[in-house]
């Protein structure tokens, strides 16, 4: 058995310790590759009447990533609950400054949070060690509201998740990254159901033509698109059917950002995106 081996599954016996001293759960289940090997190994550990996966269903989920989340649910035997929350009408949040996912976890805690008082369980999140380097004030809402990240706990990194979903065969090990759509508006830029409903239809027309990691950003009338690298070469050589893709989406005008796809880089160049400042739990 090789070291690295050694070293995930001493993670995973640890995450799996960490549930069980929490008793009873309700996760916070978007679907994503963390929240969704969370939400597996809580099943596993504690069974569906201990550990309770619920989706928050607004505007600023994917169509498609909310049908993969009771698709998934269904898989796995989960216990699953949507609920809507009313991040839209928070106008901290449709303001979209910084701090935006501050306000959307809030809201994402105060619907949830009655759920996990009810079940007398704490609510959890598929926050990894490496979330912890970028620029994400919701986690810090989170832990005001009292929510637990068990993977950071355990050590885990992203890639750890991906490892330790492909050895118990779940298909979400090599899931893209799926922020929520609001993570496509530029800080400043009000947020708005018809942008996001704008963003959800092109993203969702590129993923039918084949591309799996795709980020729309939108600038008012344009769509600057976000290919993997290994992708540019497909998407110019095609360009043809994108451009008429997200321009049913209602976009005027279509480019393609040539340096392809980065998780996050909306954040690039905000103060205290570097160091524990953006870290919550050294703070």
């Amino acid at each position: 058995m090789s070291s690295a081996h050694e070293m995930l599954t001493g993670k995973i016996a640890a995450l799996e310790g960490i549930l069980r001293d929490l008793g009873s759960v309700v996760v916070a289940f978007s679907g994503g590759a963390d929240s969704a090997y969370l939400a597996s190994v809580a099943h596993r550990v504690l069974g569906s009447e201990r550990a309770h996966a619920v989706t928050a269903v607004s505007p600023s989920l994917a169509g498609d990533e909310e049908l993969d989340c009771r698709q998934l649910a269904d898989e796995w035997g989960l216990r699953w609950t949507p609920v809507l929350t009313a991040e839209m009408e928070r106008a901290a949040y449709r303001a979209n400054d910084v701090d935006r996912c501050y306000h959307c976890k809030a809201e994402l805690m105060d619907v949830v949070g009655p759920i996990a008082v009810a079940e007398a369980s704490t609510v959890i999140l598929g926050v990894n060690l490496d979330d912890l380097a970028d620029h994400r004030p919701g986690q810090r809402a989170a832990l005001e509201h009292g929510a637990v990240f068990p993977l950071v706990q355990a050590g885990f990194t992203k890639d750890d998740v991906r490892a330790a979903s492909r050895l118990d065969g779940l298909r979400t090990w090599d899931k893209p990254a799926a922020a929520c759509l609001a993570s496509r508006v530029p800080y400043g830029t009000p947020v708005s159901i018809e942008i996001l409903s704008r963003v959800d239809r092109a993203e969702a027309a590129l993923h039918r033509l084949g591309f799996r990691q795709v980020r729309v950003r939108h600038y008012g009338e344009t769509a600057r698109i976000e290919f993997e690298e290994s992708d540019l070469a497909r998407a110019v050589e095609g360009r043809g059917p994108i451009v008429e893709a997200v321009k049913r989406a209602g976009y005027r005008y279509v480019t393609i950002d040539l340096e392809g796809f980065r998780s996050g880089n909306l954040n690039d160049g905000l103060a205290g995106n570097e160091g524990s400042s953006a870290d919550p739990l050294r703070s």
